[in-house]
């Protein structure tokens, strides 16, 4: 009864493990469907960043290659980089004085000959009024002297007849020695008046252009104290306001010459020595790189200088460069001198050899 007891007790004891051997295996065997790993938003994130950067690595390449494939400069033609630059004017005052009006600010257009400024010039139409009224006095003065003149040359007149009545009295017996001595001193008495009265005239005269120079130096003055642009350009400073007391040659605007836009560069010397003043020249802006501009050649720098740090060139083993100038054509720059910008970063072109034809992408609208 004992082993009957038992027994049981033994079948019981087995399900009980096997039952908790197989729900261990169920938990540390996985079930087929738990097998694949599901993927997380991390992993995707840099799938998609990493297809993202192969597309700009690629993209990168092909601008680049492009780039360098339609750069290639043929044998005679050479670059260098640079700013577009214009000749800078200074419109300046003549004398001291007050600014009273401006007529222009930064960034105004003006012609050549434009009013762009006038001083206050109060005290040179004063003096000029002055001026004016001694001018009219002595033309007065002149005319008392002409009218001198007269009246001494109707003496001299009167004293010549009563000489030569008096020498035809004297041969007839009917004058005196005397008498005639007396119209002799009456005539030369009458003479030097006569001189005297035309040296007062010149002298008269004399001051009338003195005081008619003064008039006009004023009025220079005064015209010189009305500024006006010289050349056609862009106002580019404005540097002193209405009010202000300036000396001579207080600046007031600065302006830029647009017919005379240049751009320098630096060669080194194999490429300097081949260049020659009038060679034909292209400026090609970073603002507008499919546009080539004509230009030529103006200026070759007889002096090797040291290679500036914002230039770059082709050989960074010459250490001395020379300064080129490339001029671009006025009649050109007056067609399109609301586009000039002084300033802008480009590169120029030179043909140093006439023979070398310009590659297609140096051959933008405004060359054609």
């Amino acid at each position: 009864m004992a082993d009957q007891k038992i027994q049981p007790g033994l079948q019981t004891s087995n399900a009980g493990t096997a039952e908790i051997t197989s729900a261990a295996r169920q938990d540390v065997v996985p079930s087929p469907v738990s097998k694949l790993p599901r993927p997380t938003t991390s992993r995707l994130w840099r799938g998609v960043g990493i297809l993202l950067l192969v597309f700009a690595l690629a993209a990168g390449a092909g601008v680049y290659w492009l780039k360098h494939s339609n750069s290639a400069l043929p044998l005679g033609i050479v670059s260098g980089n640079g700013r577009i630059e214009a000749d800078e004017i200074d419109i300046a005052t003549k004398f001291p004085g007050r600014v009273a009006e401006l007529f222009a600010d930064e960034g105004s257009t003006v012609s050549a000959g434009q009013v762009v400024a006038r001083m206050d010039t109060r005290d040179l139409q004063t003096s000029l009024q002055k001026a004016q009224a001694q001018v009219k006095q002595a033309q007065r003065v002149l005319e008392e002297a002409h009218s001198n003149v007269e009246q001494q040359r109707t003496q001299l007149v009167l004293a010549t007849q009563e000489l030569a009545r008096t020498q035809s009295l004297l041969t007839k017996g009917f004058a005196t020695r005397e008498l005639l001595d007396q119209r002799q001193q009456q005539v030369d008495g009458a003479t030097a008046a006569l001189n005297a009265a035309n040296s007062r005239v010149e002298q008269v005269e004399h001051a009338l252009d003195a005081a008619r120079h003064d008039v006009e130096l004023l009025q220079v003055n005064i015209s010189d104290n009305t500024l006006v642009a010289p050349r056609d350009g862009r106002i580019q400073y404005r540097i002193t306001n209405i009010g202000e007391v300036l000396p001579a040659g207080g600046k007031v605007f600065t302006m830029l010459d647009l017919a005379s836009v240049y751009m320098d560069i630096y060669l080194p010397t194999a490429d300097t020595g081949k260049a020659k003043i009038g060679n034909s020249a292209r400026i090609v802006l970073d603002a507008y790189p499919t546009i080539a501009i004509p230009a030529k050649v103006s200026f070759i720098s007889d002096q090797a200088q040291f290679t500036p740090k914002a230039v770059e060139t082709k050989a960074e083993r010459d250490k001395l460069m020379f300064r080129i100038r490339v001029r671009v054509d006025p009649d050109l720059l007056r067609e399109h001198r609301d586009a000039v910008k002084s300033g802008v970063p480009g590169v120029a072109y030179v043909q140093l050899d006439p023979n070398v034809a310009w590659p297609d992408w140096l051959r933008g609208s405004i060359a054609q």
